[in-house]
């Protein structure tokens, strides 16, 4: 007999936890059902420990900085297994807090996987669950290339769960989160090599962030290597691992292989046909504005459904379809447009906006005016090392209002969440040139750029 619920919740991860949760506060009886360890992607195999490893990478550089401001500093290497261990056991902990914050709200959490039965009805853990809201928030997991010896490399999954630092490693990707792990590896001491299809990174944002990013790769001792699609990956009788390339090269020896070439959606095992859910061209669920699939009464958010692919934007589709479906919040959805977004380079890159062709694309050329500042930030006018900081606003019309800002540098992280507010309220050149700089910091650059 089918158990009745107000919402039924497939996926424990971000938006799933989100949805579910807002669901709750509002009154709603809410089940979430999750096969995995709570928190998805984000808490055990993405964010949150990329960004222990980032700052355990970030710190070695600090070390080396100390030198040049006087400090006596002696290091003794750094123990991989022990600051692995620190970090999981933290991600245990998160764990943990979430089930205990689905319990003191009264949200169900059903261990198992849950298939479409049809469109208003779930199969999961010998249960059948009914409600007349369905939400998909499975996610996403790393694709993996389909050539030969492809398995004898990792994903950013595997990076998780490595025991110890490679000597040697190749990340294939140019994406962010193929920057982001060569970045780290290199920080923590491995001898790395990015390889990329093309000569250029990040090439879904502004074109001075990919190259900035390819200068920074280069100072922090990255190897690039440019045209390379592999064919084969094949290990040879020393236990190292060899990357055939399609133009005939060959490149290693290695001891670890990380592909990161792309995320795809978790998916293909919910029956989403009996529910009369479709995919998109790329297999991702289509949704509509406000979340809604094909499927009336079916709705899904995060990762699963290809769009914005960003732990923030998974909590606020999932909190604001709540927010529709039971907190008499009519129209209430997520605006998909000047959504924030860092990525954890060394140092980090933040962008929010139009990159400078979709600005011109939209706008016409001669609607665009763009503003540019590079510097060597104070910090490293002590040190040896001299990275800069590269920033960039992006202006459109004659009031010059703001529709892009995109910064390359140390603490880029943190300056861009109250610039993207500014974006998202209409700021103007001119709101910015009025605004007093703080000194001596990166930030002001931002707002006495001529």
């Amino acid at each position: 007999m089918a158990e009745a619920f107000d919402l039924v919740v497939i996926g424990g991860g971000s938006g799933g936890l989100a949805a579910a949760q807002r669901a709750a506060e509002y009154g709603a009886r809410t089940v979430l059902i999750e096969s995995g360890r709570l928190g998805g992607t984000c808490v055990n195999v993405g964010c949150v420990p990329k960004k222990i490893m980032w700052n355990a990478a970030d710190l070695s550089g600090a070390l080396e900085d100390a030198r040049d401001y006087g400090f006596d500093v002696t290091t003794g290497g750094h123990d991989f297994p022990a600051l692995k261990l620190a970090r999981d056991r933290y991600v245990a902990r998160l764990n943990e807090l979430y089930a205990a914050n689905l319990a003191r709200r009264g949200v169900e959490l059903l261990r198992g996987r849950g298939v479409f039965e049809d469109a208003r009805m779930v199969r999961a853990a010998g249960r059948t669950l009914t409600a007349p809201h369905i939400l998909v928030a499975t996610g996403g997991r790393p694709t993996v290339p389909r050539i030969p010896g492809a398995e004898l490399g990792i994903t950013s999954d595997g990076f998780f769960a490595l025991e110890g630092l490679p000597e040697r490693v190749a990340v294939v990707g140019a994406g962010y989160i193929a920057v982001e792990l060569a970045g780290i590896f290199a920080g923590l001491g491995a001898r790395t090599t990015l390889l990329t299809r093309t000569a250029a990174v990040l090439r879904s944002f502004d074109p001075m962030v990919g190259e900035t990013t390819l200068a920074m790769l280069r100072a922090d001792g990255v190897t690039l290597l440019a045209g390379a699609k592999p064919t084969a990956l094949a290990r040879g009788a020393d236990g190292a691992l060899a990357l055939t390339l399609a133009d005939g090269r060959s490149t290693g020896p290695f001891d670890c292989v990380l592909w990161a070439v792309g995320r795809e959606p978790v998916a293909g095992d919910l029956a989403l046909p009996r529910a009369g859910v479709k995919l998109d061209p790329a297999g991702f669920i289509a949704t509509d504005t406000y979340q809604a699939t094909t499927a009336a009464g079916v709705y899904a958010v995060g990762d699963v459904t290809g769009r914005a692919q960003l732990t923030p934007v998974a909590i606020a589709a999932g909190r604001r379809l709540a927010d529709r479906l039971f907190g008499a919040q009519t129209g209430r959805h997520l605006d998909y447009d000047n959504i924030p977004t860092v990525i954890f380079g060394r140092p980090p890159i933040g962008t929010v906006g139009l990159a400078e062709p979709e600005a011109r694309a939209r706008y016409g050329e001669a609607a665009v005016k763009v503003y540019r500042s590079g510097f060597v930030p104070l910090y490293h006018a002590m040190t040896a090392a001299r990275p800069r900081t590269e920033m960039k606003l992006v202006t459109v019309g004659a009031e010059q209002r703001i529709v892009g800002v995109h910064v390359v540098g140390p603490g880029a992280d943190e300056l861009l969440q109250g610039f993207a507010v500014a974006v998202r309220m209409g700021a103007t050149k001119k709101d910015f040139d009025d605004t007093v700089a703080i000194h001596p910091t990166s930030a002001e650059e931002l707002v006495t750029m001529r």
